[in-house]
């Protein structure tokens, strides 16, 4: 069963005195319960905003286009995100259709309230739960989920490191068991060892009826749980691939792809060099073209996303697939 499917995806910031910012390009993609897909890439490159897109909750400059449908549940019909008003959003898909671990979670938490009140609240208004007695209970069993302390219930977000905050905002996410769950850096402010246990909660949450996308820098995360791997560069999907096939042989086939598991500490340790384009001044052609060691005249036009790849040159052979570092010219050279 499908539970989200996208297609043509667009984002533009409208701006007073530029160019508008292309956040988000044409991005088209399905995810299936029980399957976790995790989207990656450098910050910048519109993964983010795309969360937020399929929220509702982009600022108001923000221009979209294209769909997302979210599969119906029983009898009610899909819901198109991207065409949503807001009360439907506020009433019927957040919390309850799609869970969010949001990106900065001390900014999504009441300053004034307990991660035990934020809690309580989440689990009465989404379960339905009633009674002193089951409320903490419930509560209590939300907490357990992704190992946040009990004695840390009581605390309010101020009190809490950046890890045990980023459990709180996992926590208020899965309490509704929604068939999406969108969790956006779910790992930062975490050592390795909870790191793994949240990630392994977050695929556990995935089921016949319910679907993972993990947006993460954290590429070890990815290789744990995720199904498939897309990348995105410059708000654009350049590559979706298996995970298997994407960490393991053949590799990634996209020049950029390849470049980032070459960046990893365990591999080349060589990052990929050069920068991102601006968003509001994006080449005609292939946006990465700049960076790559393979570009040639054929990407001054934008290669189209075929066969889960976009690009002009694809390689599968484990050579350098971006430039190598330019050595220094000779004293006198």
């Amino acid at each position: 069963m499908t539970v989200l499917s996208v297609r043509g995806l667009t984002v533009r910031f409208r701006m007073r005195e530029s160019a508008p910012v292309r956040a988000v390009t044409d991005v088209s993609f399905d995810l299936a319960a029980g399957e976790c897909l995790a989207l990656v890439g450098e910050s910048g490159c519109g993964k983010s905003v795309l969360a937020s897109a399929l929220l509702g909750l982009l600022p108001g400059n923000a221009e979209t286009a294209g769909s997302a449908l979210l599969a119906g549940a029983g009898d009610d019909p899909a819901t198109d995100l991207i065409a949503a008003d807001e009360a439907t959003l506020a009433r019927t898909v957040r919390g309850r259709r799609v869970g969010l671990v949001p990106q900065s979670p001390a900014a999504h938490l009441t300053p004034v309230r307990t991660v035990r009140a934020h809690l309580t609240e989440t689990v009465r208004h989404l379960t339905g739960t009633r009674g002193r007695d089951a409320l903490r209970t419930a509560t209590e069993a939300a907490a357990a989920r992704v190992s946040f302390p009990a004695g840390h219930l009581d605390r309010h977000p101020h009190e809490l490191s950046g890890g045990l905050a980023q459990r709180a905002a996992t926590a208020l996410a899965l309490v509704g068991d929604a068939p999406l769950l969108l969790a956006d850096e779910p790992t930062t402010g975490l050592d390795r060892d909870l790191v793994d246990r949240t990630v392994d909660e977050l695929r556990r949450h995935t089921g016949a009826t319910r679907a993972l996308l993990m947006i993460t820098h954290d590429l070890a995360a990815a290789a744990r749980i995720a199904d498939r791997v897309a990348v995105m560069y410059a708000g654009r999907l350049v590559e979706i691939a298996e995970a298997d096939a994407f960490f393991g042989t053949p590799g990634p086939r996209h020049p950029y792809a390849r470049g980032l598991l070459d960046a990893l500490p365990e591999r080349a340790f060589r990052p990929v060099p050069g920068r991102p384009p601006e968003l509001a001044a994006l080449p005609a052609g292939c946006a990465f073209a700049a960076r790559c060691a393979h570009a040639d005249t054929a990407c001054a036009t934008q290669p189209p996303l075929i066969g889960g790849l976009a690009c002009h040159h694809p390689h599968t052979a484990p050579a350098d697939l971006v430039h190598p570092p330019q050595a220094a010219e000779a004293p006198g050279a």
